[in-house]
């Protein structure tokens, strides 16, 4: 990943997962409301500013995150996002990451001209727990997006996504416990069976962080812990870089 592009801010709690939202907690702390929402001025057009010399600030070959301050289909932004997909379309060069928690807006706000694509995007939905996965993850399958991944944060129960992963239609996992001001535990176990669905089917999988309680064998690693944490935390991401080393030289 090189760059985030928040086009607009704030966003409305809409599951579990969003209970101690790491962006609600940081507006807290400027004496903000993250509920509120508005449009970045500012920065809106990210991706078509350009230098003095008259190229793009964003270079051809980066990926972009979109919205990570927000949901990209947030019913809020509606009109916001029509002037972003032309952004979207006008820089190929660039790969936009988008992600979503809203699964059943996503079809009815597609552009008119999105037929089955555009090759710089990819879609990613959010699922913090097997119910969420369920829901979202049979509408993502059936969406015209040539690329799609799924991102379990923060993971707050087990999840098996094998008979979504099974598919062939989905690029890349990604796992993260909760950070900032909450502390529901994400377990080594839930990592790993997540990963062992990955390397079944050889998908990419990224262990992003443990979150705030991260528990491995019974013991409890906390913020309190934090040397030990990043040791199980290090230690884990060894692990995934190895298995996929020695499964390249296969």
């Amino acid at each position: 990943m090189n760059d985030i592009w928040n086009p607009w801010h704030g966003c409305k709690k809409y599951s579990e997962g969003c209970e101690h939202c790491y962006m609600y907690y940081l507006d807290s702390q400027r004496d903000k409301d993250g509920s509120e929402i508005y449009k970045v001025k500012t920065n809106f057009n990210m991706p078509l500013k350009k230098s003095r010399d008259g190229k793009y600030k964003v270079p051809s070959g980066a990926t972009i995150r979109v919205c990570m301050t927000s949901d990209f289909f947030l019913e809020e932004a509606d009109e916001w996002r029509k002037e972003v997909w032309e952004m979207i379309r006008s820089r190929p060069d660039v790969t936009f990451w988008l992600q979503t928690k809203r699964a059943e807006r996503v079809f009815n706000n597609l552009p008119d001209w999105w037929g089955e694509g555009l090759e710089n995007v990819i879609m990613v939905f959010t699922t913090e727990n097997q119910k969420r996965a369920d829901e979202r993850l049979p509408i993502l399958l059936d969406l015209p997006f040539k690329h799609k991944g799924i991102m379990c944060a923060p993971m707050i129960s087990e999840i098996t996504l094998d008979k979504y992963l099974k598919t062939g239609n989905f690029e890349c996992v990604l796992v993260d416990g909760e950070n900032y001001d909450g502390n529901r535990p994400l377990y080594f176990d839930w990592v790993k069976r997540l990963y062992d669905e990955c390397v079944k089917y050889n998908i990419k999988f990224d262990f992003c962080g443990t979150g705030n309680v991260f528990i491995k064998e019974g013991k409890v690693f906390s913020t309190g812990t934090y040397t030990e944490l990043m040791k199980e935390c290090s230690e884990f991401r060894d692990l995934v870089r190895g298995e996929y080393r020695d499964k390249d030289q296969e």
